[in-house]
């Protein structure tokens, strides 16, 4: 990265600002894409069991020659392995070839039927999805789980991901949770800040990464008129001043590309000066968007917005 920037998380482990995510990259393109970031100078790689492209990525981790320890690698705990925490573990770090993940992730707060008919996404005979019951099961059984892991060696911080205040309210207050999650990775850009959310992490010390960082074909934020002007007047792409603005946050930012001339672009980030951010602040006073939805069936967005 241009800047250099690190954050120090709550286990005492630095994360690098800026990453390349991996979401939705199909495994024939996130090769390259995970390949040519590192050689560009990534040292922060975001991958899942559920995007269902591990092997590809652990396999352009062991080609591009780079130390493993240089290499921050986060995964993510799918929904049907709630009740599976260590063997979900290991279906990741056999798929990525690594022994240890800097930071693994509860993907969701979503307990879904590990014996259900699709082995990511099991439905009911009516179509819903197949969640298991919450007397039965819940995510603050799942942070217990996963709070057993730091002793093994296997992962080096734990955290979640799509956690509303509420969500990790319920969590800390559990008499269960011993650890207090590194990181909450959510979807951050200027449509969808959440200012309540980052405010309440801070003062938790919880670290928050940022999905989704450049919006979508739905969300035009690279031609958000304020987005142009810094761009013009800075001399950067849009793109580089969204990912910039979520550094100046405070926040790490995991944008996903599989083009290698956007990836390099991409890392080029800079310092974004206060007047700057604020002005991108205000973009959410006139549109606000959430992007990624999916129909769970229960509400898991409750008061962050």
């Amino acid at each position: 990265m241009a800047t250099g920037r690190s954050f120090t998380l709550n286990s005492g482990y630095k994360i690098p600002a800026l990453g390349l995510g991996t979401w939705q990259s199909p495994e024939s393109e996130v090769y390259t894409a995970v390949l040519t970031a590192l050689k560009t100078g990534y040292r922060h790689i975001d991958a899942a069991l559920c995007y269902g492209n591990e092997k590809p990525v652990g396999q352009a981790i062991k080609d591009s020659g780079i130390p493993r320890e240089d290499i921050f690698l986060t995964s993510k705990l799918w929904c049907t392995g709630h009740t599976r925490v260590a063997e979900d573990l290991e279906k990741s770090l056999t798929s990525l070839g690594v022994d240890y993940l800097d930071l693994y992730l509860m993907h969701w707060p979503v307990s879904l039927n590990p014996a259900g008919n699709h082995p990511l996404f099991p439905t009911k005979p009516d179509g819903s999805r197949d969640i298991l019951p919450e007397e039965e099961w819940n995510y603050i059984k799942t942070w217990a789980s996963m709070q057993e892991l730091l002793s093994t060696g296997k992962v080096r911080s734990i955290g979640v991901s799509n956690l509303s205040t509420v969500h990790i309210d319920k969590l800390l207050a559990a008499p269960t949770t011993k650890v207090v999650p590194a990181v909450n990775q959510v979807e951050l850009h200027p449509y969808n800040p959440q200012f309540k959310l980052l405010n309440y992490t801070k003062e938790k010390g919880i670290h928050l990464t940022a999905y989704s960082p450049l919006g979508s074909t739905d969300a035009p934020l690279q031609e958000e008129k304020i987005v142009k002007l810094i761009a013009e007047k800075t001399g950067k792409t849009p793109t580089q001043i969204l990912i910039s603005w979520a550094i100046w946050r405070g926040t790490s930012v995991i944008p996903k590309s599989v083009t290698p001339s956007r990836i390099e672009a991409n890392f080029q980030d800079f310092v974004l000066s206060d007047e700057d951010g604020k002005l991108l602040d205000s973009i959410s006073k006139t549109t606000q968007k959430r992007i990624v939805q999916p129909n769970w069936g229960v509400k898991v967005f409750l008061d962050d917005e």
